[in-house]
């Protein structure tokens, strides 16, 4: 597909982010959009599933969040389990006070890339595929124009680049940006490397409600069931699924070595009967009632670790390096701005969030630098540094935020002489004991909602 020549803004990737930062620039008026991606089509599988109550009212402001609501799954329940028993019962009710929206979305990422791509193109704007950025340098005629090179040769020139494509960005990389973990290195932890899959079970586990968490002395498990609600959205082209879906992802002990790049249902079957809560094993000496892997939909593994980027708005200079003095405006958003655990399902919230707000921040930028001088042009980057600074603040609130629940989730079970009960322990002691009170469970349902960190 032929690109433009030129437009006013160029957004690198098409996944959820790249997309919600279009309707929220269309919503404020922008139109001179251009999406492109790297890959010939979208996601075709379920990837990230929660859409937290901060990122829904978020969406709300641009007028995106009723098709996702209309389309997913409403989780007012979670349950947290050690593998043999529960521990806690939480109720995202208790936010009702706080929120239009005191549930999590359930929704997989393909579904909601889907309907804002629809949404895009009813409102005029297609995504441009497949289009993989090489490079990135200063325009000869316009200093405030940055040239966007692809690999077929093609070129754009945009006054405002934004890298929206993933954790290994092109454009942060392009424009020299620093992307370093904010707490020095990183340490292992049950979530440093995981699996996620989508499978069916030859008979419907016992489980309570929708969202089910448990603590393992190596790991940390996550089980929702999508019910058959998304079905037909999941599953491949004759290969229908058959009863009630379920995402699983758990984390795999890094002794254990790597898992295969795209684990087969007999892998996925070890790994729930080894963390996941014994309610779910296939092992007869585990379950009386053994539960065994049917189908699996889709399945896939991944490394994790934090890491923020130095800032998130620059100018491209001359050098093809950030030089806020001059150069075309540059701003990252979503993963390539920052990463981290998947604990508590913050990342693709927080990428949303960013999102939603750059609209605004971008189209006060460009009706303010219509009206100014050009000696006024760096007064008015107070807009872009003010939005990237506050959005900057808000990934390292996540970060901290996973990196204390992994520590909470993390404390071993084993003992010692001179400590007779172990941490693990005392921690579910605490958490079965403690968490009946509705305070305790507010507290887990505001900081998981990402209410208090929009």
């Amino acid at each position: 597909m032929s690109l433009p020549e030129s437009t006013t803004v160029l957004i690198v990737g098409a996944g959820p982010t790249g997309l919600v930062a279009a309707l929220s620039l269309l919503h404020s008026g922008i139109r001179d959009i251009v999406i492109v991606d790297a890959v010939v089509q979208g996601g075709n599988a379920s990837r990230a599933a929660i859409v937290h109550a901060a990122t829904t009212e978020t969406l709300d402001k641009i007028d995106a969040a009723n098709d996702l609501v209309a389309r997913g799954i409403k989780i007012e329940d979670f349950y947290l389990h050690n593998r043999a028993s529960e521990l806690m019962h939480g109720t995202f009710a208790v936010l009702k006070n706080h929120t239009t929206h005191p549930y999590t979305l359930i929704i997989p990422q393909n579904i909601i890339e889907d309907i804002y791509t629809e949404k895009l193109r009813n409102l005029g704007v297609t995504v441009h595929r497949p289009h993989k950025v090489i490079g990135m340098k200063q325009n000869a005629k316009d200093m405030l124009v940055t040239d966007v090179v692809f690999e077929d040769g093609q070129t754009i020139s945009a006054k405002y680049v934004i890298g929206a494509d993933g954790a290994h960005s092109t454009v942060r990389s392009i424009a020299g940006i620093g992307f370093t973990d904010p707490g020095g290195e990183n340490i292992e932890h049950k979530l440093t490397q995981m699996v996620l899959a989508d499978v069916t079970f030859a008979r419907e586990p016992d489980m309570k409600g929708l969202f089910n968490g448990v603590i393992s002395p190596d790991s940390w498990f996550v089980l929702i069931s999508y019910t058959q609600h998304f079905n037909k959205d999941l599953a491949k082209p004759g290969e229908p699924i058959n009863g009630c879906l379920y995402r699983i992802g758990c984390g795999v002990p890094v002794k254990s070595g790597a898992p295969p790049s795209s684990p087969p249902k007999e892998y996925i079957q070890d790994v729930l009967n080894k963390y996941g809560p014994t309610f779910l094993s296939s092992d007869p000496a585990a379950n009386p009632n053994p539960v065994a892997i049917d189908q699996l939909v889709w399945s896939t593994r991944f490394r994790t670790h934090s890491a923020i980027a130095d800032r998130a708005f620059t100018r491209l200079g001359p050098d093809a390096h950030g030089a806020e003095e001059g150069g075309g405006v540059v701003l990252l958003i979503g993963d390539a701005a920052h990463i981290h655990s998947p604990a508590g399902g913050q990342g693709m919230n927080l990428g949303l969030r960013d999102a939603v707000f750059l609209g605004e921040a971008v189209s006060k930028h460009i009706h303010a630098s219509s009206s100014s001088s050009t000696s006024e042009k760096g007064d008015v980057d107070a807009i872009l540094r003010d939005y990237a600074d506050t959005r900057h603040a808000r990934a390292l609130e996540i970060i901290m935020f996973t990196k204390k629940y992994m520590r909470f989730v993390s404390l071993p079970y084993s003992t010692y002489w001179w400590m007779p009960v172990s941490l693990g322990t005392m921690r579910d002691m605490f958490m079965r004991y403690v968490g009946k009170f509705s305070f305790l469970q507010s507290q887990v349902a505001w900081g998981v909602s990402g209410l208090g960190r929009m």
